[in-house]
């Protein structure tokens, strides 16, 4: 079964064109050369991304590869103005990122529900003849024509925003963690790569706070090469604003696992090394008190949990939400 999560869309957007001025004459009874009365044509309609909290994934926009927002009418005597063209809204969701295709550059970024950014204006309206009255020129003959429709490639890529990510290798215990300290119910098995999404939980803090967390599917050395999941899910390790490496306490070499997460995400990119994070030593229920004692003093810095019997959950949740407000 395909995922309906989708994280990346190409569209070729086409805003409305302008509706066109008009020429025409008063008409009116006695009245034997009346003026210039020519109405203005409508304004195209524009293509704008709209932020929906509600909205995880680009899932819907895939099947939209062409979209066109409606012409405006042309004006008409008396001036009457033509009608405006109706707007294309894309809804999408919090975390996306708008891009022109051809020059790469960032259009804009939704990051806030109802944010609204115009990726395509619609084309003006033109002037009817009524505009160009004169003293020397009373009857212009002559009306201006709607601005044509503006063209644009464009790549929506969303990130998932959240404000802690968890990373770790394929089963380090993200998705349990997840579950546990969340109401979200992942996937959770014991084989590699059962996360093959993002998942976003809540997790209910003291004095009603919350903050969000996400479970970023399981890294793979070489990840940054496009190697595993490698490409397809780093992006959204960018946006949260705390991370939380998983390292199992059953791994064969703890101390090599952090060090090989750390290096793919500062070869995907560099910025990364500066955000605030916490190591946590995850399934200490699966290991004996010698081996656990080893732990301790290779990471001194590190809180020790396990999601199985909760131990330390609450002090996890301490540590994270100090450096989230740091």
């Amino acid at each position: 079964m395909k995922s309906p999560f989708v994280d990346h869309v190409i569209l070729y957007l086409t805003s409305g064109k302008g509706g066109d001025g008009v020429v025409s004459w008063r008409r009116e009874k006695f009245v034997e050369k009346g003026g210039p009365d020519g109405g203005d044509g409508g304004k195209g309609g524009s293509i704008i991304a709209k932020g929906n909290s509600q909205m995880w994934t680009l899932l819907d926009l895939r099947y939209r590869k062409f979209i066109q927002a409606e012409n405006g009418k042309n004006g008409e005597g008396a001036k009457r103005k033509g009608k405006s063209g109706k707007d294309e809204i894309l809804e999408v969701p919090l975390g996306t990122i708008i891009y022109d295709a051809d020059t790469e550059e960032i259009i804009g970024e939704i990051l806030e529900d109802q944010q609204e950014i115009v990726i395509v204006e619609g084309g003006r309206g033109g002037l009817g003849n009524w505009h160009f009255r004169s003293s020397t020129n009373q009857t212009p003959d002559f009306a201006i024509k709607g601005e044509a429709a503006k063209e644009r490639k464009i790549i929506l890529e969303l990130k998932v925003l959240a404000d802690v990510g968890l990373v770790g290798f394929p089963n380090a215990g993200k998705s349990t963690l997840l579950s546990v300290l969340t109401s979200a119910k992942p996937e959770i098995a014991d084989y590699p790569f059962t996360t093959l999404v993002p998942n976003l939980g809540i997790v209910k803090y003291k004095d009603f706070h919350s903050f969000a967390i996400a479970d970023i599917p399981g890294i793979i050395e070489g990840a940054h090469k496009g190697k595993g999941l490698g490409l397809q899910f780093l992006r959204h390790i960018e946006r949260n604003a705390v991370l939380l490496f998983l390292i199992p306490a059953n791994s064969e070499n703890p101390s090599k696992e952090l060090k090989i997460l750390k290096n793919e995400l500062h070869q995907y990119n560099e910025e990364l090394d500066f955000k605030n994070h916490l190591v946590a030593i995850s399934k200490c229920d699966l290991v004996d008190d010698k081996t656990l004692k080893k732990l301790k003093k290779k990471f001194p810095d590190a809180i020790f949990i396990s999601s199985v019997t909760q131990d330390n959950l609450e002090e996890l949740k301490d540590q994270l939400w100090k450096l989230i407000n740091q």
